[in-house]
């Protein structure tokens, strides 16, 4: 079986919130790797990019119901190497261990705070703005947490 050693791949995910007693609390789910971050993941072939959002916050929050603001919509790009149990499963599907990403992230708001994870995370926390930007686990979160908030008080 031939690996390629390189895949680039495109992500879709969500800076999912809420409202609660007039306070804005956002949605981290801590991943494998113990990082935290927001809900996200791999587009399927043929699926537009809302498609996408809305499979991945299902499947890894088990919340449907969600409003996207219209005017939010932000990429990162980002390389990292596979590591363990996602190395192996690369491997053995031939796709490249050493992947170039871009996230696209959009802003959802949800009415729900019951979440329930799938077996990619470990937990999941609603915190404020403050506690979810110091939870992040990298710049790029944090300044696409940032931008969310200040186009969610834009349009409160």
């Amino acid at each position: 079986m031939h690996t390629k050693l390189f895949a680039f791949e495109k992500s879709v995910g969500g800076v999912m919130f809420r409202k609660q007693d007039d306070k804005i609390l956002f949605l981290l789910l801590r991943y494998r790797s113990w990082q935290w971050d927001f809900p996200k993941g791999h587009s399927e072939e043929g699926e537009s990019e809302e498609q996408t959002l809305r499979r991945e916050l299902l499947e890894e929050t088990g919340i449907s119901q969600i409003s996207i603001l219209p005017s939010f919509r932000r990429s990162v790009f980002y390389f990292y190497k596979a590591k363990g149990n996602e190395r192996i499963e690369r491997i053995e599907k031939g796709r490249g261990v050493n992947i170039f990403k871009r996230a696209i992230f959009y802003c959802v708001q949800t009415q729900i705070s019951e979440v329930t994870i799938d077996f990619e995370n470990k937990d999941f926390v609603w915190l404020s703005f403050e506690d979810a930007r110091s939870r992040l686990g990298n710049d790029d979160s944090r300044r696409i947490l940032t931008l969310a908030n200040e186009a969610i008080l834009k349009n409160s």
